[in-house]
């Protein structure tokens, strides 16, 4: 059986055209997601197996994008952890409880991934052609570790990099147990279908390159070295020499933001990128000559067509649809 276009990309094998999906294209900028969030909370959707599935296909019907993302949020793991965390709105992920000493890492729990989240999965696997794939995630280490320090979204990581530096034996275990859980949670979801896995560092950009090949690198590299299926390697902000530090941790494909141009990705591996999400709030002139850009950069090497971020909340759905028709047209192949 043909692997999915997405996945031979991600293998640097020869393929018929460039495939597309977009991050965060399940969810937010879709009216049928809206109808569905104004009856059920975000976690509530993730966590029931036939809900995420149904808003995990939609932008695959939607749009005819060659790749499914599971519906979920990169704090779902350390749900099943112990800790308590809730997606506030107009917020983010609030912690109830922010790690602050070794005993609070101590009381978080590794074990089995939670079982909604692989149901969902093998629901879509079964409903997607064989030509798409489904693209499994994580958030890294870094940025989840972020997120449970801090205890909400921030942009200067004051406490967090004041636990790194002052108490990195306390930063070090809790690394530890978040990648041991995180290993377990992609090798789960590759074993119930993922063909794909991401791990999503969102916040990445906060750290020097020094800083990351001391504090995370290690991290990083166990969760995706703990999947035998491809493995994008994204994160936001990254410098040039960060971007090098990132590769280094492993990633088959390595995935960018609109910062940097495509070409600063190693030669060695595929890419992925990296039209700014806020291009697609321009008319339609703007957002064709923007993405053949983007393809131009891309031609020549294995690239796979995303944003450099996820798609925007005010997003016209029909714009996606029109990209994705424009991306997948043979003369870009």
């Amino acid at each position: 059986m043909t692997s999915p276009l997405l996945v031979r990309v991600a293998r640097r094998e020869p393929v018929e055209r460039t495939p597309v999906w977009f991050m965060r294209q399940a969810g937010r900028s879709l009216p049928a997601y809206r109808a569905l969030r104004e009856r059920h909370s975000f976690f509530e959707l993730a966590e029931t197996p036939e809900l995420c599935a149904e808003v995990t296909l939609e932008p695959v019907r939607r749009h005819g994008v060659d790749a499914a993302v599971l519906f979920a949020d990169i704090v779902t793991p350390v749900r099943s952890m112990g800790v308590g965390v809730d997606l506030v709105e107009g917020v983010g992920p609030v912690v109830e409880r922010p790690v602050a000493s070794m005993a609070d890492v101590e009381r978080m729990s590794v074990g089995d991934p939670d079982a909604n989240v692989l149901d969902a999965i093998r629901l879509v696997r079964r409903e997607l052609d064989a030509e798409k794939a489904l693209v499994g995630f994580c958030g890294a280490p870094f940025t989840v570790a972020g997120y449970l320090v801090e205890g909400k979204p921030t942009r200067d990581f004051a406490r967090t990099k004041a636990l790194m530096y002052g108490e990195p034996d306390v930063w070090h275990a809790l690394m530890e147990r978040l990648s041991e859980q995180f290993a377990r949670y992609v090798a789960a979801q590759a074993d119930a279908g993922a063909d794909v896995i991401q791990l999503f560092d969102s916040w990445v950009g906060a750290l020097s390159a020094a800083d990351y090949a001391e504090f995370v690198e290690p991290y990083s590299a166990r969760i995706l070295a703990a999947v035998d299926v491809p493995t994008i390697h994204f994160g936001t902000g990254a410098t040039e020499r960060l971007l090098a530090a990132l590769a280094r941790a492993g990633g088959d494909v390595i995935g960018l933001d609109w910062r940097l141009p495509l070409s600063a990705a190693p030669e060695d591996r595929a890419v992925q990128g990296n039209l700014d999400p806020a291009v697609l709030l321009g008319p339609w002139e703007l957002v064709e000559r923007a993405a053949l850009e983007v393809l131009a950069q891309g031609s020549g090497r294995s690239h796979i067509f995303n944003l450099g971020h996820g798609v925007l909340p005010q997003t016209d759905p029909d714009v996606l649809t029109r990209l994705t028709a424009l991306v997948q047209e043979p003369v870009h192949a």
